[in-house]
């Protein structure tokens, strides 16, 4: 059954693509000692890709060791050992797939029990109700702390390309750093990184010249943005569209659509906006006036899981078509839509009303599978989500000891 879906696809730097299918980022919190990939990731890795996707991304990797989403992310800088970075990018690329690292700072959304800094372009906590005060009080970025965040993202690209991977994606969506920096709430400077869009998103642009620059030509260089925040007054689609013409000139190969933060998870499906209702291609409505003369190829990405979808969104223009849930249930769904259009994957939908926490549940569930087939176990899409969050909670306790030790000892030796 052929179907664009299973063409390559040329990006702008040369690069090619097997074909239009793309695992899509999700954070697994499954780094080992001295936050780094293990056998594990290596394992569920190199089962998504004998699973037909043409690209696998892997979760946010981050640049900055002192500044984590959670203590069980992985962490790429000066200082990381490289050999388990080409063992993981091997068992990516081991059934053809290719495989680009997504790399990224949390600023200000990060948890208020983890140890290091939690930074933001302004001094505002992350709003999610009642559960704020979960969420660490964040400090106004100097100028030199903006550069040397800069320059840690180069950092994090050039080695990733020294381990083996095919590209970068610089996560500038879901209202983490460079996602808060675009944001008109997230971002009260008066100087040069704030005001108008075009300085809310010099970190963003000085990042991607600042990578380009450190790379090979036919490195992937890519860039997840929000297609809106769905917050009155953020980020939105008028904003992602002059951003895009921004980066055209840089060397991006792709943008990927994506929309939402920890205080509007509509990444998770769970925003109010009618925009987002769709039980699945969240972001389409919205993509699909962003493809429409857009200067770079996109991605869209956000609860796909029918063939019948996913070639919707590439008649609509979108070029990629980005899946997680999907194949953290099912990896091996693009092999089998290659013969079954009807094959899809089915998740009971998370029924709590409290966003903030639906949004956590449903990561939870997610992440229970990635770790049972990083084990070399099947998924059990079946599992209660609240049971999963649980055990995730237990599993996060032993991460965050573990790494308030290696941090520290970091720090220790650094004196």
């Amino acid at each position: 059954m052929s179907s664009t879906l299973f063409a390559p696809l040329v990006l702008p730097s040369g690069a090619v693509l097997p074909n239009r299918l793309v695992k899509a980022a999700m954070e697994e919190n499954m780094a080992g000692e001295g936050q780094l990939p293990e056998a594990s990731l290596q394992q569920l890795y190199r089962r998504w890709s004998q699973g037909g996707a043409g690209l696998l991304i892997t979760g946010n990797v981050m640049v900055h060791a002192e500044a984590l989403t959670g203590p069980g992310g992985v962490v790429l800088d000066a200082h990381s050992p490289l050999e388990p970075f080409r063992l993981w990018a091997e068992a990516a690329r081991s059934g053809g797939a290719r495989v680009w690292m997504q790399i990224n700072h949390p600023g200000r959304q990060v948890m208020a029990d983890m140890p290091g800094v939690a930074w933001g372009p302004s001094a505002i906590r992350v709003d999610i109700g009642k559960h704020s005060t979960r969420m660490a009080q964040p400090v106004e970025m100097t100028a030199e702390q903006i550069d040397a965040t800069v320059a840690r993202f180069a950092e994090t690209a050039r080695r990733a390309e020294q381990a083996g991977f095919d590209g970068v994606e610089v996560h500038a969506a879901h209202g983490y750093l460079v996602s808060q920096f675009l944001s008109p709430l997230a971002n009260r400077r008066t100087d040069r990184w704030g005001g108008s869009l075009e300085n809310r998103a010099r970190l963003l642009l000085d990042i991607v010249r600042a990578v380009r620059a450190v790379v090979g030509a036919r490195f992937a260089v890519a860039v997840k943005l929000n297609s809106a925040d769905f917050q009155r007054g953020g980020f939105d689609a008028a904003d992602a569209r002059a951003v895009i013409e921004m980066l055209a000139p840089l060397g991006v190969d792709v943008v990927e659509l994506s929309g939402g933060s920890y205080e509007s998870p509509a990444m998770a499906g769970r925003s109010a906006d009618a925009r987002t209702l769709a039980r699945e291609a969240y972001f389409l409505e919205l993509a699909k006036d962003l493809a429409r003369g857009s200067p770079l190829p996109l991605m869209l990405t956000g609860g796909i899981v029918r063939r019948p979808v996913a070639e919707e969104v590439l008649a609509e223009g979108v070029q990629l078509v980005g899946m997680g849930t999907a194949l953290a249930v099912d990896p091996d769904l693009p092999n089998k839509w290659k013969t079954q259009a009807d094959a899809r994957v089915e998740l009971q939908p998370i029924t709590l009303q409290d966003k903030s926490m639906a949004s956590a549940v449903g990561m939870a569930r997610v992440r229970y599978q990635l770790r049972r087939l990083g084990r070399g176990g099947v998924p059990r899409p079946s599992v209660s989500p609240l049971l999963a969050y649980a055990r995730e909670a237990l599993s996060r306790r032993c991460s965050l000891r573990r790494y308030r030790k290696w941090l520290l000892a970091r720090q220790r030796a650094s004196m």
